[in-house]
Protein backbone atom coordinates (compact mmCIF):
# COMPACT_ATOMS: atom_id res chain seq x y z
CA UNK A 1 0.00 0.00 0.00
CA UNK A 2 1.26 3.46 -0.88
CA UNK A 3 1.78 5.55 2.27
CA UNK A 4 0.51 9.06 1.59
CA UNK A 5 1.10 10.52 5.04
CA UNK A 6 3.66 13.36 5.05
CA UNK A 7 6.74 12.77 7.14
CA UNK A 8 7.50 14.57 10.38
CA UNK A 9 9.09 17.97 9.92
CA UNK A 10 12.84 18.25 10.29
CA UNK A 11 14.25 20.94 12.52
CA UNK A 12 16.61 23.37 10.79
CA UNK A 13 18.79 26.20 12.05
CA UNK A 14 18.26 29.61 10.48
CA UNK A 15 21.31 31.90 10.42
CA UNK A 16 20.90 35.46 11.72
CA UNK A 17 21.98 37.04 8.40
CA UNK A 18 19.51 38.88 6.21
CA UNK A 19 17.69 36.01 4.51
CA UNK A 20 16.24 38.26 1.81
CA UNK A 21 19.69 38.66 0.27
CA UNK A 22 20.41 34.94 0.04
CA UNK A 23 20.34 33.50 -3.49
CA UNK A 24 19.43 29.86 -4.08
CA UNK A 25 20.58 28.94 -7.62
CA UNK A 26 18.37 26.63 -9.66
CA UNK A 27 21.41 24.88 -11.10
CA UNK A 28 24.64 23.52 -9.68
CA UNK A 29 26.34 23.50 -13.07
CA UNK A 30 26.51 19.70 -13.14
CA UNK A 31 25.00 17.59 -15.94
CA UNK A 32 21.90 15.55 -15.23
CA UNK A 33 23.67 12.33 -16.26
CA UNK A 34 27.16 11.17 -17.22
CA UNK A 35 26.03 8.78 -19.95
CA UNK A 36 22.99 7.56 -21.87
CA UNK A 37 22.39 4.55 -19.63
CA UNK A 38 22.25 6.67 -16.47
CA UNK A 39 19.97 9.19 -18.20
CA UNK A 40 17.56 6.49 -19.35
CA UNK A 41 17.30 5.09 -15.84
CA UNK A 42 16.68 8.50 -14.31
CA UNK A 43 13.90 9.18 -16.83
CA UNK A 44 12.43 5.69 -16.38
CA UNK A 45 12.14 6.04 -12.61
CA UNK A 46 10.98 9.64 -12.60
CA UNK A 47 8.28 9.27 -15.27
CA UNK A 48 6.93 6.02 -13.85
CA UNK A 49 6.68 7.64 -10.43
CA UNK A 50 4.74 10.44 -12.14
CA UNK A 51 2.33 7.82 -13.50
CA UNK A 52 2.10 6.09 -10.12
CA UNK A 53 0.95 9.31 -8.43
CA UNK A 54 -0.83 10.96 -11.36
CA UNK A 55 -4.11 11.09 -9.40
CA UNK A 56 -2.52 12.27 -6.15
CA UNK A 57 -2.41 16.11 -6.19
CA UNK A 58 -0.33 16.28 -3.02
CA UNK A 59 2.55 14.07 -4.12
CA UNK A 60 5.42 15.96 -5.76
CA UNK A 61 7.87 14.03 -7.96
CA UNK A 62 11.01 15.53 -9.49
CA UNK A 63 14.24 14.54 -11.19
CA UNK A 64 17.62 16.25 -10.86
CA UNK A 65 16.08 19.09 -8.83
CA UNK A 66 18.23 20.97 -6.33
CA UNK A 67 17.00 20.50 -2.76
CA UNK A 68 17.89 23.16 -0.20
CA UNK A 69 17.05 21.83 3.28
CA UNK A 70 18.32 24.81 5.33
CA UNK A 71 17.08 28.36 4.92
CA UNK A 72 19.86 30.90 4.74
CA UNK A 73 22.58 28.46 3.65
CA UNK A 74 22.55 27.84 -0.13
CA UNK A 75 25.78 25.83 0.13
CA UNK A 76 23.81 23.01 1.77
CA UNK A 77 22.17 21.47 -1.27
CA UNK A 78 21.92 18.31 -3.33
CA UNK A 79 20.16 17.22 -6.52
CA UNK A 80 18.86 13.63 -6.24
CA UNK A 81 18.36 11.82 -9.53
CA UNK A 82 14.72 11.36 -8.48
CA UNK A 83 12.78 12.37 -5.40
CA UNK A 84 9.27 11.98 -3.99
CA UNK A 85 7.65 14.32 -1.49
CA UNK A 86 4.36 13.20 0.02
CA UNK A 87 2.36 16.12 1.35
CA UNK A 88 3.37 18.77 -1.20
CA UNK A 89 1.39 19.78 -4.30
CA UNK A 90 2.46 19.12 -7.83
CA UNK A 91 3.76 22.06 -9.84
CA UNK A 92 6.77 23.71 -11.37
CA UNK A 93 9.74 24.58 -9.15
CA UNK A 94 13.18 25.95 -9.88
CA UNK A 95 14.44 24.22 -6.76
CA UNK A 96 12.97 22.55 -3.69
CA UNK A 97 13.41 25.03 -0.85
CA UNK A 98 12.24 23.05 2.13
CA UNK A 99 11.23 25.96 4.38
CA UNK A 100 8.75 27.03 1.69
CA UNK A 101 7.30 23.50 1.53
CA UNK A 102 5.94 23.21 5.10
CA UNK A 103 9.46 22.05 6.01
CA UNK A 104 8.74 18.60 4.54
CA UNK A 105 11.88 16.88 3.21
CA UNK A 106 11.76 14.38 0.36
CA UNK A 107 10.76 11.05 1.89
CA UNK A 108 12.20 8.91 -0.92
CA UNK A 109 15.23 9.55 -3.13
CA UNK A 110 16.90 7.57 -5.92
CA UNK A 111 20.44 7.76 -7.24
CA UNK A 112 21.71 6.04 -10.39
CA UNK A 113 25.41 5.25 -10.22
CA UNK A 114 27.68 6.15 -13.13
CA UNK A 115 31.39 5.46 -13.71
CA UNK A 116 32.14 9.08 -12.78
CA UNK A 117 30.74 8.74 -9.25
CA UNK A 118 33.39 8.19 -6.59
CA UNK A 119 32.89 6.21 -3.39
CA UNK A 120 33.59 9.38 -1.38
CA UNK A 121 30.90 11.27 -3.30
CA UNK A 122 28.33 8.56 -2.69
CA UNK A 123 29.25 8.34 0.99
CA UNK A 124 28.65 12.08 1.31
CA UNK A 125 25.27 11.73 -0.38
CA UNK A 126 24.30 8.94 1.99
CA UNK A 127 25.23 11.07 5.01
CA UNK A 128 23.37 14.07 3.54
CA UNK A 129 20.16 12.11 3.06
CA UNK A 130 20.41 10.63 6.53
CA UNK A 131 21.06 13.99 8.16
CA UNK A 132 18.28 15.91 6.43
CA UNK A 133 15.34 13.59 6.90
CA UNK A 134 15.06 11.20 3.94
CA UNK A 135 13.13 8.06 4.91
CA UNK A 136 14.15 5.78 2.03
CA UNK A 137 17.25 5.98 -0.16
CA UNK A 138 17.85 3.70 -3.13
CA UNK A 139 21.10 3.45 -5.12
CA UNK A 140 21.26 1.48 -8.36
CA UNK A 141 24.33 0.58 -10.43
CA UNK A 142 23.01 -0.36 -13.91
CA UNK A 143 26.43 -1.47 -15.15
CA UNK A 144 26.56 -4.29 -12.59
CA UNK A 145 22.83 -4.65 -11.80
CA UNK A 146 23.50 -3.92 -8.14
CA UNK A 147 20.97 -2.15 -5.95
CA UNK A 148 21.27 -0.99 -2.35
CA UNK A 149 18.74 0.64 -0.10
CA UNK A 150 18.54 2.35 3.26
CA UNK A 151 15.53 2.81 5.52
CA UNK A 152 15.26 5.31 8.36
CA UNK A 153 14.82 3.53 11.69
CA UNK A 154 14.78 5.46 14.98
CA UNK A 155 16.21 8.52 13.25
CA UNK A 156 19.08 6.81 11.44
CA UNK A 157 19.61 4.83 8.25
CA UNK A 158 19.64 1.04 8.40
CA UNK A 159 20.80 -0.67 5.23
CA UNK A 160 18.21 -3.01 3.74
CA UNK A 161 19.84 -6.44 3.95
CA UNK A 162 17.86 -8.08 1.14
CA UNK A 163 16.78 -5.63 -1.54
CA UNK A 164 15.54 -8.29 -3.99
CA UNK A 165 11.72 -8.44 -3.70
CA UNK A 166 11.82 -5.51 -1.28
CA UNK A 167 8.66 -3.37 -1.20
CA UNK A 168 9.05 0.33 -0.48
CA UNK A 169 7.00 1.29 2.61
CA UNK A 170 6.25 4.72 1.16
CA UNK A 171 5.76 3.97 -2.53
CA UNK A 172 4.57 0.38 -2.50
CA UNK A 173 6.85 -0.45 -5.46
CA UNK A 174 8.70 -3.79 -5.56
CA UNK A 175 12.38 -4.25 -6.45
CA UNK A 176 13.20 -7.35 -8.50
CA UNK A 177 16.85 -8.22 -9.20
CA UNK A 178 16.26 -11.68 -10.68
CA UNK A 179 16.55 -10.33 -14.24
CA UNK A 180 19.62 -9.00 -16.04
CA UNK A 181 18.51 -5.50 -15.03
CA UNK A 182 16.51 -4.17 -12.13
CA UNK A 183 12.76 -4.45 -12.56
CA UNK A 184 10.50 -2.14 -10.59
CA UNK A 185 6.83 -3.05 -10.15
CA UNK A 186 3.95 -0.80 -9.17
CA UNK A 187 1.66 -1.87 -6.32
CA UNK A 188 -0.79 -3.19 -8.95
CA UNK A 189 1.92 -5.45 -10.38
CA UNK A 190 2.57 -3.41 -13.53
CA UNK A 191 6.28 -3.13 -14.36
CA UNK A 192 7.94 0.25 -14.86
CA UNK A 193 8.14 0.82 -18.63
CA UNK A 194 10.23 3.06 -20.85
CA UNK A 195 8.73 5.51 -23.35
CA UNK A 196 9.56 3.07 -26.14
CA UNK A 197 7.84 0.16 -24.40
CA UNK A 198 4.77 2.28 -23.63
CA UNK A 199 4.63 3.48 -27.26
CA UNK A 200 4.92 -0.10 -28.54
CA UNK A 201 2.14 -1.23 -26.21
CA UNK A 202 -0.12 1.62 -27.34
CA UNK A 203 0.59 0.75 -30.98
CA UNK A 204 -0.29 -2.90 -30.37
CA UNK A 205 -3.52 -1.85 -28.67
CA UNK A 206 -4.32 0.48 -31.60
CA UNK A 207 -3.74 -2.29 -34.13
CA UNK A 208 -5.85 -4.73 -32.11
CA UNK A 209 -8.67 -2.18 -31.96
CA UNK A 210 -8.49 -1.59 -35.71
CA UNK A 211 -8.61 -5.35 -36.38
CA UNK A 212 -11.61 -5.72 -34.08
CA UNK A 213 -13.43 -2.86 -35.83
CA UNK A 214 -12.63 -4.37 -39.23
CA UNK A 215 -14.03 -7.75 -38.18
CA UNK A 216 -17.14 -6.05 -36.81
CA UNK A 217 -17.62 -4.22 -40.12
CA UNK A 218 -17.27 -7.52 -42.03
CA UNK A 219 -19.87 -9.20 -39.78
CA UNK A 220 -22.26 -6.29 -40.23
CA UNK A 221 -21.75 -6.42 -44.03
CA UNK A 222 -22.50 -10.18 -44.13
CA UNK A 223 -25.58 -9.64 -41.98
CA UNK A 224 -26.77 -6.93 -44.39
CA UNK A 225 -26.30 -9.19 -47.42
CA UNK A 226 -28.20 -12.00 -45.65
CA UNK A 227 -31.05 -9.62 -44.80
CA UNK A 228 -31.25 -8.50 -48.45
CA UNK A 229 -31.39 -12.10 -49.62
CA UNK A 230 -34.18 -12.92 -47.18
CA UNK A 231 -36.19 -9.93 -48.44
CA UNK A 232 -35.73 -11.17 -52.02
CA UNK A 233 -37.33 -14.44 -50.87
CA UNK A 234 -40.21 -12.53 -49.35
CA UNK A 235 -39.06 -13.07 -45.79
CA UNK A 236 -38.91 -10.20 -43.33
CA UNK A 237 -35.55 -10.65 -41.53
CA UNK A 238 -36.92 -8.88 -38.48
CA UNK A 239 -39.59 -11.57 -38.07
CA UNK A 240 -37.13 -14.43 -37.87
Amino acid sequence: MVNLQPSAQTEVTVPSENLREVVYPDSDGQPMADNTKQFEWIVLIKKNLDLLFVNEPNVFVAGDLLWYPVEGNPKIRIAPDALVVVGRPKGERGSYQQWQEDNIPPQVVFEILSPGNTSLEMERKLLFYERYGVEEYYLYDPDHNMCRGWLRVDGYFDEIITIDQWISPRLGIRFDLTQDVLQLYRPDGVVFQSYTEIAQQLEQERQAKEQALQKLAEIEARAGRLADRLRELGIDPHQI
